[in-house]
């Protein structure tokens, strides 16, 4: 922060007619600069409204760059049965769809979009399937993603400061919006935030009646997959979601508890 206002410092005093001025051999871009430090500010300040907008342009950004399957295939007919029940988490409304990839993944967003890969459907039984669910609309319940996508804000605004200076940079992303989309997608979840969401997972198995051993037997999966030779197609989950064998044995407790 500190020193994107130094930049701005250095350069507010040139006219607005010169689009570029040297500083240390680099050629500055007054304008994006000047923009960068608006960026930051204004990402300080963003209201609970603001995050949701910026999360709903995030995930239509999402499903245009990805193949989306509606409820006539049979992955969308599945996800659509096993969330029939799940409308709303704190008055927010959810949504649900399945993107038709590879990567075996699932993410939430802030404003209640909640999407699943289809590679990981194919991996999981129903009842994990559910868990993961249940997991990632915990993470909206908690607020997490909101906050991620707030930080995401603030490292597509501290990117653009640099690709003021910076050609390299500033050809990291084309437009704010995939750049904003990146980084929240490389969000990694804090060990706390995660038990939290695996509970939650755990919450939604159980009062709709699926296993409470999908939370463990889900995460269990995903260890065992990291070890073989399809481990690249799950690192962005594990990104974003870490310390599943931790986890899995966690929840196996849990669900024996609550079998006794």
């Amino acid at each position: 922060m500190k020193k994107i206002i130094l930049l701005f410092a250095l350069i507010i005093g040139v006219s607005t007619t010169q689009a570029q001025i040297k500083i240390g051999g680099k050629k500055i871009d007054v304008n994006k600069a000047e923009k960068a430090v608006k960026d930051v500010a204004s990402a300080v300040t963003l209201s609970d409204a603001d995050i949701i907008t910026l999360c709903r342009e995030s995930v239509e950004w999402m499903d245009a760059n990805n193949p989306v399957l509606d409820e006539s295939t049979e992955y969308g007919e599945r996800l659509a049965r096993l969330t029939e029940n799940l409308k709303e988490v704190n008055g927010l409304p959810l949504n649900f769809k399945v993107y038709h990839v590879i990567d075996i993944n699932a993410f939430a967003c802030g404003d209640g979009s909640i999407r699943v890969f289809s590679a990981l459907m194919d991996l999981m039984d129903d009842d994990e399937l559910m868990a993961i669910i249940g997991h990632e609309i915990g993470h909206v319940a908690h607020t997490d993603v909101k906050d991620a996508m707030k930080n995401a804000y603030l490292t597509s605004a501290a990117i653009n400061a640099a690709g003021a200076a910076s050609e390299t940079v500033s050809a990291l992303s084309e437009t704010q919006l995939g750049d904003l989309t990146k980084s929240f997608m490389g969000a990694q979840f804090s060990q706390k935030q995660e038990f939290a969401a695996d509970d939650y997972g755990f919450k939604t198995c159980v009062e709709n009646g699926f296993s409470p051993y999908g939370m463990a037997n889900s995460l269990q999966k995903l260890v065992d997959l990291s070890q073989g030779a399809e481990a690249s197609k799950i690192q962005k989950m594990f990104s974003s979601h870490p310390d599943s064998e931790k986890r899995s044995k966690r929840m196996k407790e849990k669900a024996d508890n609550y079998k006794k």
